[in-house]
This record gives structure tokens, C-alpha cells and sequence, in this order.
């Protein structure tokens, strides 16, 4: 399979990595990837080269190129479009009630599917009497395999992930290789865990062993984070430490309340936040992804142009705000509420291109089994 071509694009002001994403038909993450823009590098400024999906055009026009999903207004009998400039709090019905032109003619006159997200700045073409045929959805490929854990022979021990450890801190702690932890489970290197997962210690069948710490090589993902990652991972939970949080009976009552007004169902959110973190608020990944609903620096971008507000993740009540904003953004790009689970997991673009992975089809099934008991 060829790889994704990728084009360089110039930033205009006004343009936000988000809205970059969704024009684009791919994630921060990847954009963030990609690029390689420093920890929390979501921030990007008018003039910037960075790298989206997609061929050069071959002749280049002057002036700003047409993101997809957006059509250039045109005049058509006589009566010119109108541009329009997302706001904070508007959805596509606001807007077309707001001109009197029907829902479906803006969509179509936008390309948009009527699951299509807007974003704050994103430009709408408000048509007159003219429409285009509304730009169909790829559907996902088909999902890619891979080997799932075994079980645990005589001689090994069971451990259960709790929110906050990762293969590498699991390996440590009971005395064993990564290399050897990793195989016993059939992960990739890349694979994730997650709370709740039973993880297959190989050659000990008694309590941890104590080992002298030592800063892993080989976090999951088969990379070598550099220092500051760290560094900031520690700063986030020597922050969180520090501030007063609530208990998990408080914490469930705020994902219920969150979601109920924002219009998710609240046994769904209380899945993932427990999925996530065991609602926890003090949780931090080794990758800095941050509180109940685990969310990472570019997250809380995203959420905060969802939110139309700046919103802090150390804040338990932002956190979780941020948490079910995404969530109800991911189910309104989804074709099933199965792939939206899967997009807070693996990123609903690399759900669409490529599947999901063998770990992000037990990611789902844990949280629908949560959903099930809630």
C-alpha cells in the first residue's frame, strides 16, 4: 500500500492546528507527529510551513487554497454567497437559520456530511440559491490485526493495570525485560494498556520483586522520549499532588452531570473516565497525558476550541469538560458509537485509515463492558 502523500501548507491567520486537522481529514496527533512540534507544540502562528495529508497541486492558484469541506462562494443568478466566520457556540443549524437558507443547502454548498464537525474560524459559505453534492464520507479500511495475550503458565503471575502504569514501570517493578514482559502479552511495542488490563508476568509466580529504579529506555510506543517529556510528566503530578481533588463518588457525579448537559450519554462518559484513569484526577501517563479523562496537551486544545474557552486539565471540572466535548465531538464523526470509543483511543483518523488495532478493539469492548455494570 502506498504511503499517505503529504503537502506542505503555509498557516493564515485565524488557522488553528485543530482546524487544520479536520480540513485535512486527520488528527492533531498526526499533525503534531508529522511536524514534530515540541511537547504541547499546538500552538502554531500565521506564515508557518507545516506538512497535511494530500498531493501538491500541480498548478497552484493565487491567494489562499480551498480547504476540503469548504466550497468558494460563487454568484449564481444573479445572487453573490456570503462568507461566514465561525464563532464560539454556533453549529451549522444556528448558522443557516441565522441567513434563512436551509440546513441541507449549507451543507451542501459546503461539502459537508451532515456528521461533519465546525470548528471556531472555519469559513462557511452561505449560498443563495445555488448547492453542491455534499462530498460522501471514506469509509474505514478494514481493520489490521493483531496477536492478543496469553495465558499465564505455572510459573507466572497476573498483575492488573492501575491508572498511571505503563509496560515499562511493570516490567521494573516485578524484575523483568520489557523485551520479555512485552512478548509474554503478544504486544507490539506500540501497543497501549489500559486500567483493568490483566497483564501476564512471565516467570514469577510470587509478590514483586524490589529493583533499584531505573529510567526506562523503552517506553511502549518503542520510543525514547527526550528529557523534557519527563520532566514535564513530573511537574504534572508534583502539580496535582499539590492541589485538593475529589474522591471517586464526587468525580463520578461531576462525569454525570458534565455529560448529561452536554448532551453524551453519562454512562458512556463514566465508562471511558473509568477506563481512563479509575477517576482519578492525580493520573499522569508517561506520554503527560493528564487527569480523569487522561487528556494530553493538544487534547486540551482541542477541547478548548470545542468548549470555546481556554480550559485547564489540572482543573477536575475542565478535565472532564474536555473529556465529553471530545466524546461528543469523535460520536458526531463516527459511523457507530463502537468507533467513537475507538477514536478516543487510537484517534478516530487512525481508525478510519486503518482499523482498529487487535488493543483498541479490547480498549472498546473493556468500556462497553463498563458501560453494561454502570
Amino acid at each position: 500500500m502506498a504511503a499517505t502523500p503529504w503537502k506542505t501548507v503555509t498557516v493564515r491567520p485565524g488557522d488553528t492546528l485543530w482546524g487544520l486537522a479536520v480540513a485535512n481529514h486527520t488528527s492533531i496527533a498526526a499533525l503534531v507527529e508529522k511536524n514534530r512540534l515540541a511537547l504541547g507544540g499546538s500552538v502554531i502562528h500565521a506564515g508557518q510551513k507545516l506538512l497535511v495529508p494530500g498531493r501538491p497541486s500541480a498548478t497552484p492558484s493565487r491567494g489562499a487554497a480551498a480547504k476540503p469541506g469548504t466550497s468558494r462562494p460563487a454568484a449564481t443568478g444573479g445572487t453573490g454567497a456570503v462568507i461566514h466566520v465561525v464563532r464560539a457556540g454556533e453549529s451549522m443549524s444556528v448558522i443557516a437559520q441565522r441567513y434563512g437558507v436551509s440546513l441541507t443547502k449549507l451543507l451542501a454548498a459546503n461539502k459537508l456530511a451532515n456528521a461533519s464537525l465546525i470548528y471556531v474560524g472555519q469559513r462557511i459559505t452561505v449560498p443563495g440559491a445555488t448547492s453542491t453534492t455534499p462530498a460522501t464520507p471514506a469509509k474505514p479500511s478494514k481493520p489490521g490485526t493483531k496477536p492478543g495475550t496469553t495465558k499465564p503458565g505455572a510459573a507466572d503471575s497476573v498483575y492488573v493495570v492501575k491508572a498511571g502504569d505503563s509496560m515499562s514501570v511493570i516490567a521494573q517493578r516485578f524484575g523483568v525485560s520489557l523485551t520479555k514482559l512485552l512478548a509474554a502479552n503478544k504486544l507490539a511495542n506500540a501497543s497501549r494498556i489500559y486500567v483493568g488490563q490483566k497483564i501476564v508476568i512471565p516467570g514469577t509466580a510470587s509478590a514483586p520483586k524490589p529493583t533499584t529504579p531505573t529510567t526506562p529506555t523503552t517506553p511502549p510506543g518503542g520510543y525514547t522520549y527526550p528529557s523534557k517529556t519527563a520532566q514535564a510528566v513530573a511537574e504534572s503530578k508534583a502539580k496535582l499532588a499539590a492541589m485538593t481533588v475529589p474522591n471517586r463518588t464526587e468525580t463520578a457525579a461531576l462525569i454525570r452531570a458534565t455529560a448529561t448537559r452536554n448532551g453524551v450519554d453519562p454512562k458512556l462518559a463514566l465508562a471511558i473516565g473509568y477506563l481512563e484513569s479509575g477517576w482519578s484526577q492525580r493520573a499522569v501517563s508517561y506520554t503527560n497525558a493528564v487527569g480523569v479523562m487522561q487528556l494530553m496537551p493538544v487534547a486540551e486544545t482541542w477541547a478548548s476550541q470545542l468548549a470555546g474557552r481556554d480550559l485547564d486539565r489540572f482543573d477536575v471540572k475542565d478535565n472532564v469538560t474536555g473529556g465529553v466535548l471530545i466524546l461528543r465531538a469523535l460520536q458526531a464523526m463516527a459511523d457507530s458509537r463502537e468507533q467513537a470509543i475507538a477514536g478516543y483511543y487510537q484517534g478516530i483518523y487512525s481508525v478510519r485509515t486503518k482499523g482498529m488495532y487487535a488493543d483498541t478493539k479490547r480498549y472498546v469492548a473493556n468500556v462497553l463492558a463498563i458501560y453494561d455494570r454502570m
